[in-house]
């Protein structure tokens, strides 16, 4: 099966080595198989197969494939009703969202996929100030409640993409009700924002940016958050822990962050696993 994807990126180098696995088995809650594969020429997993092997083998025995758009959500969807170790979620990026000519119809047509029982989610959807200007905020937050309502609609958990829009974000699950689970992706605010999302019961997912040198406000955050409101994401192919910034990410790099995560929390490394393991199962549901 061809990977799509609409997100270009440049990485640098190879994959890195495998780490050591972790004791107890966790997923990762936020990858982009279709991106990923696109670096196989660079030692990394040439087929979803590969990828999901190289993961289980780490300690990384369940992946939420994520989708941005029509195109990536379709092979999402694909995947994961031929992957039993593979979920999948359905979204329009906010990105994306601001800049689609038929945002209608690309919504219709993510609510289509929302009802396959291979969808645990819609998302990744939110609200993102960094990429998009002004000019395409009103198309950003009618694409976000549209999300929110669909997540309602099918009983799925709502993956939030957040960047630089932190109030806002929140405003609008507050307005529109938010469904009964709510990740937080790549978590990116600071202590203050952590406990709002955890009083509103929300999920914060940490990706390897909790381990970059700059990021001492995710480890405050990080650190408040009680074991049942964490869970542990790659963002891959981007992201990629310390000390391997910059070179492509896999699943199979998942051990990284959470043994960061368990420094940060102090919390015993096979009961942060099992935690991570329990809430993915709680956002996600079985995977077989």
């Amino acid at each position: 099966m061809t990977p799509m994807s609409a997100r270009k990126h440049s990485r640098e180098g190879t994959f890195p080595p495998a780490p050591e696995p972790l004791p107890v088995a966790v997923p990762d809650s936020h990858t982009h198989l279709d991106i990923t594969l696109e670096d196989d020429g660079q030692g990394g997993p040439a087929t979803v197969a590969d990828a999901v092997s190289a993961a289980s083998a780490a300690g990384v025995d369940r992946l939420v494939q994520v989708g941005c758009d029509v195109e990536s959500s379709r092979w999402g969807v694909e995947v994961a009703a031929e992957h039993p170790a593979v979920v999948a979620t359905v979204a329009l990026h906010p990105n994306d969202a601001a800049r689609l000519a038929d945002l209608d119809g690309a919504l219709r047509e993510i609510e289509r996929l929302a009802a396959h029982p291979r969808v645990r989610g819609i998302g990744e959807t939110g609200l993102d100030y960094f990429r998009t200007g002004e000019d395409g905020r009103k198309a950003q937050h009618e694409s976000f409640r549209a999300h929110i309502a669909i997540a309602k609609r099918y009983g799925k958990t709502l993956v939030i993409h957040d960047r630089d829009a932190h109030d806002d974000v929140l405003a609008v699950l507050d307005e529109e009700g938010a469904p009964d689970q709510v990740v937080m992706h790549c978590f990116s605010g600071d202590e203050s924002f952590a406990r709002e999302c955890l009083d509103r019961g929300y999920l914060l997912s940490f990706a390897g940016t909790v381990t970059f040198g700059n990021a001492a406000h995710l480890r405050r955050a990080a650190a408040i958050t009680p074991l049942d409101g964490l869970l542990v994401e790659t963002d891959a192919p981007f992201l990629t822990p310390t000390p391997y910034r910059g070179r492509p990410n896999a699943s199979y790099l998942v051990p990284l962050t959470v043994r960061a995560l368990a420094d940060v929390t102090g919390h015993d490394l096979d009961a942060l696993c099992a935690a991570i393991s329990a809430n993915g199962d709680r956002a996600f549901g079985s995977w077989r």
